[in-house]
C-alpha cells in the first residue's frame, strides 16, 4: 500500500531536515585515513583523560595490522585487494551497477553524489575494476515520490544490472530488488525501512551518530547525567529522540532544552544555563551551522568548562574563526584523521577530475554527501577484489555475499588510527548497517582538532536504541 499524501510530506520534510546530519556524516566517509577540513597533516592525538595536556606524535605510525595483515597506514602489496592504484585497466566482461539518486524539488538533488561515484568509477575502469571486471553504471533519479523509486527498481531490473547502489532515495523499493535477485548496495540509511533492508549499507547514519555520543559519555566521560541542547525543528527533533533513548538503553539521566532555529545570544545562553541547571556531567549539542557557534559562545560567555559533544558539522574553519578558543572543551564525532596513505592518494586522483583541482587539494576531510558515493564504490572494489583474490567469479551477489560475511575487511580508505571494519548485522535492530565506528576529536587550539586517544574507533553498537 502506497503512503498517504500526508506520511509522503512529511517523510520529505523529514529528509530535507536529514541532509544536515547526513552531511556530517558525510565527511566520515573521507575522513576515516586523510587530513580533516582542518587541514592537520600530522598524526596526533589527545591522551584519554581530558584534563590532561595534548601529545601529539609527528608523522607517527601507531603499528598494528588491518583487516588483511598489512601495516594500515602503509597501503597493501602489489596486486592485494585494497592496492587498487597499482593495479592496472579491467580486462573482464563489464559490470552493470545501477545507481539510485534523488534528483527532485528544492533541496532534494544531490549531484555530487553522481559526480564522485562517477569519478570514482572512472578510476577503478583504470585501476583493477571489480576484480578485473570494468563498472558500467546505469544512473536512475527518482524525483522523491515512492512511484518513481519503483519505477527506477523496474527499469534497473529491466536492465539486467548485477547490482545496485542507492545514494540518497526516499522510497527505495526493496521489494523488486529481492523479486528480481539484485543486491542492494547503500550509502546512507536515512528511515527504518532502511535499516531492515535486505542491503548492505556503509555508514550507519543517525543511529550510529547518536550511539557514539552515547558511548563516549559512558566509556570516556563516566556520566550520569547529560543536558541537551537543540533547535525545535523536525530533523532535530528527530535527532533528540534518538539521543535520548540510546541514552535511557545506557540508564543516564538528562534534560533536554530547545531553541529556535535563528536564537539570540541572549537565548543561547538562556538555553545553556537551562541545560546545566543540575550540573550535568556532559552537553550534547545538536545544533549545527551558526547555532554551533551561537552555544560555544554562550557556554563561554557564562563561564562553564562542562565539556560538549557534537557532531562534526561544528568542526570547521568557520565555526572555528568565529569562536576562537572558546571551542576548548568540544568533542566531535566523526572528525580528525591521520596522515595520507595510499588508499588516500587513490581516492585523491579518483575526485581530482570532478572537484576540478589539483590532486593535493582534494579536501578529503570535507567532502560532504559525494563522499559517500566515493567510499561505497571504493569499498566495494575491495569486495570484487577479495573475491577474486579467493578464486571466486565476481559478481553482484559474490561481492555483496562476500561483505555480508566478512568480519576483516575495513571501508576504504582506511588510515593508520581509524580502522572501520565492515561488520554487516553486528547489530540485530539494524540488519543492513555494516559500519559501526567513528573517531572522536577534541578541539586543540588554532582552529584544529585532534583524534582523542582510545577514541579512535568508537563502536556505536552497545548503545543503539
Amino acid at each position: 500500500m502506497k503512503p498517504s499524501l500526508t506520511n509522503r510530506l512529511h517523510r520529505t520534510n523529514r529528509l530535507r531536515a536529514i541532509v544536515a546530519v547526513a552531511l556530517a556524516l558525510a565527511m566520515t566517509a573521507a575522513a576515516c585515513g586523510g587530513d580533516s577540513d582542518s587541514d592537520s597533516d600530522d598524526t596526533t592525538t589527545v591522551p584519554s583523560d581530558a584534563q590532561s595536556e595534548t601529545t601529539v606524535a609527528d608523522d607517527e605510525d601507531p603499528g598494528g595490522e588491518d583487516p588483511g595483515g598489512e601495516e594500515p597506514g602503509e597501503g597493501t602489496e602489489a596486486g592485494g585487494p585494497r592496492d587498487v592504484g597499482s593495479m592496472g585497466a579491467p580486462s573482464g566482461e563489464p559490470l552493470v551497477l545501477g545507481l539510485v539518486n534523488t534528483d527532485g524539488p528544492s533541496g532534494l538533488s544531490f549531484p555530487d553524489i553522481e559526480n564522485y561515484t562517477r569519478a570514482t568509477a572512472d578510476y577503478l575502469n583504470e585501476h583493477g575494476g571489480f576484480g578485473d571486471r570494468p563498472i558500467e553504471i546505469e544512473l536512475c533519479e527518482p524525483d522523491s515520490s515512492p512511484e518513481s523509486s519503483q519505477a527506477c527498481a523496474q527499469e534497473l531490473a529491466g536492465k539486467n544490472v548485477e547490482a545496485v547502489l542507492l545514494g540518497l532515495d526516499l522510497f527505495p523499493d526493496y521489494a523488486t530488488y529481492d523479486a528480481s535477485g539484485i543486491p542492494v548496495f547503500g550509502m546512507l540509511p536515512l528511515f527504518p525501512a532502511d535499516y531492515n533492508a535486505n542491503a548492505l549499507y556503509t555508514n550507519g547514519g543517525n543511529a550510529n551518530v547518536t550511539a557514539q555520543m552515547t558511548a563516549v559519555a559512558v566509556e570516556h566521560f563516566g556520566a550520569s547525567t547529560v543536558g541537551i541542547i537543540s533547535a525545535d525543528n523536525v530533523g532535530a527533533n528527530g535527532t533528540e529522540a534518538s539521543v535520548k533513548a540510546s541514552l535511557d538503553l545506557a540508564g543516564i539521566t538528562y534534560v533536554s532544552v530547545k531553541g529556535s532555529d535563528n536564537e539570540t545570544d541572549a537565548g543561547f545562553q538562556t538555553l545553556i544555563r537551562n541545560a546545566t541547571a543540575d550540573d550535568p556531567d556532559l552537553l550534547v549539542n545538536l545544533y549545527d551551522g551558526t547555532g554551533c557557534i551561537g552555544v560555544m559562545d554562550a557556554r563561554a560567555s557564562v563561564g562553564l568548562d562542562t565539556p560538549v559533544i557534537t557532531t562534526n558539522l561544528c568542526a570547521t574553519d568557520d565555526v572555528f574563526a568565529a569562536v576562537g578558543d572558546d571551542a576548548e572543551g568540544w568533542f566531535f564525532v566523526a572528525s580528525g584523521a591521520g596522515p595520507d596513505n595510499d588508499e588516500i592518494a587513490a581516492q585523491r586522483e579518483a575526485l581530482a577530475p570532478a572537484i576540478d583541482v589539483s590532486v593535493d587539494e582534494v579536501p578529503i576531510g570535507a567532502l560532504g554527501l559525494g563522499g559517500l558515493g566515493s567510499q561505497a564504490l571504493f569499498t566495494m572494489a575491495v569486495l570484487a577484489n577479495s573475491v577474486a583474490a579467493d578464486g571466486g567469479e565476481v559478481t553482484g551477489q559474490s561481492m555483496f555475499d562476500f561483505g555480508r560475511a566478512s568480519t576483516d575487511v575495513a571501508l576504504f580508505p582506511s588510515g593508520s588510527t581509524t580502522e572501520a571494519l565492515l561488520e554487516c548485522g553486528a547489530a540485530a535492530s539494524y540488519p543492513s548497517v555494516c559500519a559501526f565506528t567513528a573517531s572522536i576529536s577534541q578541539y586543540a587550539g588554532d582552529g584544529k582538532v585532534e583524534i582523542v586517544e582510545g577514541l579512535e574507533q568508537v563502536s556505536a553498537i552497545d548503545y543503539l536504541p
